[in-house]
């Protein structure tokens, strides 16, 4: 699998970056804007899916951030 994968079920230009470590496997959802990576949640990795819990806190992070940044 690529160490990173488009998330086009949270937005444009969302990825989920895969790493793994000692104590196992982790995702960072983040989102590249021209002048910043947004990064709305880390999570470790405990199912085959990205849990819902997981994609609804993004789009509502990444929501939050649109309206405070304009």
């Amino acid at each position: 699998m690529p160490v990173s994968r488009p998330m086009p079920g949270i937005g444009k230009r969302c990825h989920e970056l895969r790493i793994t470590d000692k104590s196992g496997e982790w995702r960072i959802i983040y989102r590249t804007d021209s002048d910043a990576v947004i990064i709305p949640e880390v999570f470790k990795k405990k199912q085959a899916k990205t849990p819902k819990e997981v994609i609804e806190n993004s789009i509502k992070r990444l929501r939050r951030y649109d309206d405070e940044s304009k």
